[in-house]
């Protein structure tokens, strides 16, 4: 099957995402993870992504890398982008970390780890494996870190809880998003612990800015939300585009182009053209978009995809 986009671009198909506000796909105040309906299916699709000398994107037909029933989700390219980790739920609701190898397309778990659960694998600075955050057996939702492979789990930050989310920035920075009335956006060092609140009442996707230390991440407001960059040295932040609704999720290409969805579209904003446009519509092949993810190369985008209700 081909698809092809607006803009002489061709692109691909995603979906929307059964998770609330915690790491795991539903969570209480707490943050603790919460029944998953397991007949909500949510798959991940990797296209090879491409740029034509004027910048248009090109993205060749995707595969769906997951497919089957149940959440495969919170996909996060690996620093060679040799393949991906993601969080799948097993029918007995048990989260860990797959990965997903480029090579032969292969699928295996990282983590296998009952009754503790790991969600939202993130590459660590230094290369030797990935942060996640981790449901304890006790309920505590708090960050950790692990070896490429899944072994020797440490606890990052002992103090601080609940974390949902978090980006890197830098060799010992974190940016989080930690779960409260209102979910907060908090700087960490990661060897301290000390952590300061920047903003309030922010959405859950939190993405390194290319070329910078700085993240991007959603500010919700009356009527709307908007993306913004945060300097995790200063604490400044500024916007850099509406979002699209109240859709959390937002990524970079490593050219600075940045992508959101818009139920069943895929759309981009550039600074040399500071609006939304649509790159491709799948509305007609029921289909909606959320999560999005870009190699460390661009040449792979990967999104997760479930049918439109």
């Amino acid at each position: 099957m081909r698809f092809v986009g607006m803009c002489c671009c061709l692109l691909l198909i995603g979906c929307a995402e059964a998770d609330t506000e915690g790491a795991g796909p539903d969570s209480d105040g707490d943050g603790a993870a919460a029944a998953f309906d397991l007949n909500e299916g949510t798959d991940i699709w990797v296209a090879d992504l491409s740029a034509s000398a004027e910048g248009a994107l090109t993205v060749g037909e995707p595969v769906n890398v997951t497919d089957r029933p149940g959440y495969d989700n919170q996909p996060h390219f690996l620093p060679d982008g040799s393949g991906l980790w993601f969080t799948r739920i097993d029918e007995a609701g048990q989260a860990d970390i797959w990965k997903w190898d480029a090579a032969n397309g292969g699928l295996a778990p990282v983590t296998s780890t009952a009754p503790e659960s790991e969600y939202s694998a993130t590459p660590l600075p230094d290369g030797s494996g990935f942060s996640a955050v981790r449901v304890e057996a006790d309920s505590a939702q708090r960050l950790w870190r692990f070896a490429a492979d899944g072994t020797d789990p440490a606890v990052l930050l002992p103090a601080l809880r609940p974390v949902g989310y978090q980006a890197w920035s830098g060799d010992r920075t974190l940016v989080l998003f930690v779960l409260g009335d209102p979910a907060t956006l908090q700087i960490v060092d990661a060897v301290t612990g000390e952590a300061r609140v920047v903003a309030r009442d922010v959405g859950r996707s939190i993405q390194p800015v290319p070329g910078s230390t700085d993240v991007s991440y959603v500010q919700r407001m009356d009527g709307g939300t908007e993306i913004r960059r945060l300097d995790p040295a200063t604490g400044n932040h500024e916007p850099i585009a509406p979002g699209i609704g109240d859709g959390d999720f937002h990524a970079w290409t490593p050219d600075g182009v940045l992508l959101q969805a818009e139920g069943g579209r895929l759309m981009e904003w550039r600074d040399d053209h500071p609006m939304w446009m649509p790159v491709a519509d799948f509305t007609p092949m029921g289909m909606r978009l959320s999560r999005l993810a870009v190699s460390p190369d661009g040449r792979r985008l990967a999104l997760v995809a479930e049918p439109a209700g």
